[in-house]
């Protein structure tokens, strides 16, 4: 049959693109620290365990990851419950704004939060209080407290996609058998939105274990993803470095496991359609600004930081010293940071390397999708799971893999040879190939699921009509797929695309020279400058906010409320 030759050809080339630009540099960091000058040992990965340096790192990752997560979920899940079970004045403003925090890297968040909750900080200045520096006794709560406000979204969209999917019926028949609401939401509820839930916290604690830009920023250096940054340095002199992001890699696939495992394929068993649809309760005049307070009291804690990094690249430089608001205010730094050497090249450099990344995800994403949804081959699940595989690997140790391929790569006889290969491949001397790969295979999984998507909800007969007219497959895939899920496709290519040209951990890593650093990067490098720098990386980073708030909207605008299924484990 013509469809299943397409979808096994499709199979071979996408497993073997997948294998060697996501498998590959993943084995190269476990081999690294396994292989060590021709024999197999555990020595250096039982050596990081027993280095109490390394120790402590992966101690504190953990606890950051908890942490966030505990805390991520503690604002989320309430505020979901909440918004599925009642209707009030505001409500979808409200419930808009929990979302906002999505639209700034908490690292970039953290150069406001640094200038509000510094010594000399607008807190202080509220309190009238002296020069009490907020997170400088417990840089560790800072980091959770930034991660969490950071990454509390994914886990609300779980919560609330799973709350949408709960047939009503089921909590009309514990009600008429005379349940109250907390033995309901406890007993019925609870369990299951339970996936939803432990998917989103997956997410977010894999993020957090190795989040890297928010503990740089916070000079919160004792921990596994800082470690790893530092040790860039001894990537080919020493197996440690390899050990080391072995075992952030085996705990963050472990979790990610474990969680596929317990709630990947759970179900629970529903009627076809409820007696009635999901009524949620209208509250009005005082119950319903009740109902307000805890979206007001998150989005007002969540925006602190995006408030901090707006006054601070309006405020002049030395203006913003134990007052509540920067006591002069200025468009300079916006004008200066567009205009400072390394701006216009990152802006260039970032458009350039996401652009190429989402062209690859577009092609190999609706190619892995038409696979998985509309052939019945053997092992199309498998295909489906390699796609998704980037969510569970993170961005730290996918970058320190392609580092270590360039080593490899570069070092060869034949590459070095050929002058102009080797540049290509050197991440050193030019880090383009690198970082679009590494774009393209971190944001694959966003694309996947936005055409997946898209197919599920597009009935199968219309290309069946069009292949029995004698339309071949390419012909099918033009003419009729692409334009029935061409509204998924455009969501997945901007969020693709915005995630991209804002990624922290491999732009920090990979772009090693200035003038090939992206955005990310060349904020994290002004806020070093001695002076000005923070206010020029606070302009970059309302920069930022600006592009991913129009992304995000336009992107749920198109999907609605199956916009949560992108960030879904």
């Amino acid at each position: 049959m013509l469809r299943d030759r397409t979808a096994w050809l499709l199979f071979g080339l996408l497993a073997g693109v997948l294998g060697l630009l996501l498998v590959w540099p993943v084995l190269t960091v476990v081999s690294g620290g396994f292989y060590v000058n021709g024999h197999l040992t555990a020595r250096y990965l039982i050596g990081v365990f027993r280095n109490p340096i390394y120790a402590e790192g992966l101690f504190n990752s953990f606890r950051i990851a908890l942490g966030a997560t505990a805390l991520a979920a503690a604002l989320a899940v309430p505020l979901a419950w909440l918004a599925h079970t009642f209707v009030f004045r505001g409500q979808r403003l409200f419930t808009a704004l929990l979302l906002v925090p999505m639209v700034l890297p908490p690292f970039v968040g953290a150069i406001g939060f640094m200038q509000m909750l510094g010594p000399y900080g607008a807190l202080n200045a509220l309190l009238g209080c002296g020069p009490v520096d907020w997170f400088g006794q417990s840089r560790y709560l800072g980091v959770v407290l930034l991660q969490a406000l950071a990454f509390y979204p994914i886990i609300y969209l779980n919560v609330a996609a799973a709350l949408a999917n709960i047939d009503p019926a089921l909590d009309e028949a514990a009600q008429n058998l005379g349940a109250h609401g907390w033995t309901r939401f406890r007993r019925i509820t609870l369990p299951l939105v339970m996936p939803g839930l432990f998917a989103g916290c997956t997410l977010v604690f894999i993020a957090c274990f190795t989040e890297l830009g928010t503990p740089l920023i916070m000079n919160y250096t004792r921990c596994a993803a800082v470690q790893v940054y530092d040790e860039l340095k001894e990537i080919s002199a020493s197996p440690f470095p390899y050990a080391l992001v072995t075992v952030v890699l085996v705990a963050s696939v472990a979790l990610y496991s474990l969680s596929r495992l317990l709630f990947g394929g759970k179900a629970y068993a529903m009627q076809g359609k409820a007696a009635t649809g999901h009524r949620p309760r209208e509250a009005r005049g005082a119950a319903g600004l009740l109902l307000a307070l805890p979206f007001i009291a998150v989005t007002l804690l969540a925006l602190t930081p995006h408030a901090g990094v707006l006054l601070t690249s309006f405020s002049t430089p030395g203006s913003w010293y134990r007052t509540l608001l920067p006591a002069q205010f200025t468009t300079a730094n916006y004008a200066e940071a567009l205009g400072h050497a390394m701006t216009l090249d990152a802006i260039r450099n970032s458009l350039l390397f996401s652009a190429l990344a989402v062209l690859f995800n577009l092609v190999a994403g609706v190619a892995v999708a038409w696979v998985t949804v509309r052939s019945r081959i053997r092992g199309r699940g498998v295909l489906d799971a390699l796609a998704m595989i980037p969510l569970a690997v993170p961005g730290l140790v996918m970058a320190f893999g392609f580092i270590s391929v360039s080593t490899a790569l570069s070092s060869h006889p034949f590459v070095k040879a050929h002058p102009a290969l080797a540049g290509l491949l050197d991440v050193r001397v030019n880090p383009t190939l690198f970082l679009v790969i590494a774009y393209a295979v971190r944001r694959l999984p966003y694309m996947v699921r936005a055409a997946v998507a898209g197919l599920q909800q597009t009935s199968v007969a219309l290309e069946e009509a069009g292949a029995s007219l004698g339309a071949p497959p390419l012909v099918t895939l033009r003419r009729i797929t692409l334009p029935l899920i061409l509204a998924n496709l455009i969501a997945g290519t901007l969020l693709a695309f915005a995630f991209s040209m804002l990624e922290v951990s491999d732009s920090l890593m990979l772009a090693q020279k200035m003038e090939y650093y992206p955005i990310t990067k060349t904020i994290f490098e002004l806020f070093q400058l001695v002076g000005i720098g923070r206010y020029l990386a606070a302009a970059l980073g309302v920069w930022a906010m600006l592009f991913l708030t129009v992304t995000i909207a336009g992107s749920s605008l198109l999907l609605g409320k199956k916009l949560g299924a992108l960030f879904r484990a």
